[in-house]
Order: structure tokens, then C-alpha cells, then sequence
């Protein structure tokens, strides 16, 4: 038996000795008939790049076990491909499981590709919280690619700042309506969307989102948000 002092000698190995997972392992049990076996490699693919792992993850996001599916989707995420989001999409608008359609906004706002917009506006209008908060910033992940992108998501996404009822998605808009408006011409939408930080800043009761609407105007720059950010200081409101 270990007296005190012999445990304090025992030291847990630094993190960095610890070997990564080797990829033709997991690309092995990717396609293992056990489920946990899968997710297991699923989840490797979410720090290793490997393309060779793309086709079989398309694959695995019709497996039967939600637990590979809710894997696969961060594994696509990290391993983005082309021919992913397509599948990624029509599960999107089919899996019953919650996580499972978390990990798939998050996989298409890592996509970058424009396909995905419309579907992830319908999520931040339709979708459980935690999915809706992705999708918030998911747009603002592929919208900054186009103009015509950026006002189709500008709208929805103030929607979801003014009328949201999860504070951690209000939040969340702010930010990628800040994202967006830093690459927006000083015209109506842009001006719509200063008007909307500027209201949840004044009016939202919840702080830490007065807080990321504040940011977000400071990031923009824009004149008439960051004065009222300074009346607001001067008279104790922020």
C-alpha cells in the first residue's frame, strides 16, 4: 500500500507525451460493426485531418447509433469536404436528435459554403436553443464570403437578438450581426442592423448580452453606436 509520500512522487504524464491516435487505426474502426467503436474513430477525426476519413464519415451520418451520427458531425466539421454538405443538409432537416443537429450546424458554418445559408436561417428560426445558437454564428461564418449572402442572414439574425427568448442566442446574433457589418457599405441594412445592437445594448435585460452588443458595435467602429456606448458610460448604465 501507498503511504502520502509515495503518492506525491507519482507525476500524470504532461499532455504533450501523450500520443495522438493513429489515423489508419481509426480509419479502421470507422467501419467496425460496434458502435462505440465507431464513435470512438468519429471522434479521433475531430482533432486528426485526414481525407481519407471523409468518404466513410458521409457514411457513418446515416449510422444508426446517434452517439456516431453526433461524432461524425464535429469529425465533418474538422474534415470539411465539398461533397459533405449536401448530406449534412438533408440530415439536418430530418435527424429527431438534438445534439446530432448541433453538431451539424456547427459542421456547416466550418463548411463555409454558400448551399448552407438558407438551411441554417430555417434552424435559427425553428430549432432547439442549442442549435439556434450555432446556426447564429454559423451564418456569420459563410455569409462574410458574398454581399447577396450577407443580406439574406442579417435579417434573421436581428430577428433572433430582438425576439429570441435564450439569452446565450441573443448573444451569439450580436456577434455575428457585428461580423457581418464589418463587411457591409454604409447603406440601410447596415444601418438597420447598428440600430438593432444599439437597441438590445439599451434595452436587453440580460447583461452579458448588453455586453456582446457592445462589443460588437466597438469592433464595427460605427460612429453613432459607439456614441451612445459613451453616453450610456458617462451616465452609469453600462
Amino acid at each position: 500500500m501507498m503511504n502520502n509520500d509515495d503518492l506525491n512522487i507519482i507525476e500524470a504524464a504532461p499532455a504533450s507525451e501523450i500520443p495522438p491516435p493513429d489515423p489508419n487505426r481509426m480509419l479502421e474502426l470507422l467501419q467496425s460493426e460496434t458502435a462505440s467503436e465507431r464513435m470512438l474513430a468519429a471522434r479521433a477525426f475531430c482533432e486528426i485531418k485526414d481525407p481519407r476519413s471523409i468518404p466513410i464519415l458521409i457514411k457513418l451520418l446515416d449510422d444508426v447509433c446517434p452517439l456516431v451520427r453526433v461524432s461524425t458531425t464535429y469529425a465533418l466539421g474538422r474534415n470539411t469536404a465539398y461533397n459533405a454538405v449536401e448530406p449534412l443538409i438533408k440530415l439536418l432537416a430530418v435527424d429527431f436528435n438534438g445534439y446530432v443537429r448541433k453538431g451539424i450546424v456547427w459542421a456547416l458554418g466550418n463548411s463555409k459554403d454558400r448551399r448552407a445559408l438558407q438551411p441554417l436561417i430555417h434552424a435559427l428560426k425553428t430549432d432547439i436553443s442549442a442549435v439556434r445558437l450555432w446556426a447564429a454564428s454559423g451564418l456569420a461564418q459563410i455569409a462574410t464570403l458574398d454581399y447577396d449572402d450577407i443580406i439574406a442572414a442579417i435579417p434573421p439574425l436581428i430577428q433572433g437578438l430582438r425576439r429570441d427568448s435564450t439569452a446565450a442566442v441573443r448573444s451569439n446574433c450580436a456577434w455575428a450581426i457585428g461580423q457581418l457589418c464589418r463587411e457591409l457599405p454604409s447603406n440601410v441594412i447596415y444601418a438597420t442592423a447598428i440600430d438593432a445592437l444599439i437597441e438590445s445594448l439599451v434595452e436587453d435585460e440580460d447583461f452579458g448580452v448588453k455586453d456582446d452588443a457592445r462589443s460588437a458595435i466597438l469592433k464595427v467602429g460605427d460612429p453613432r453606436g459607439l456614441q451612445m456606448i459613451e453616453e450610456l458610460e458617462f451616465e452609469g448604465l453600462i
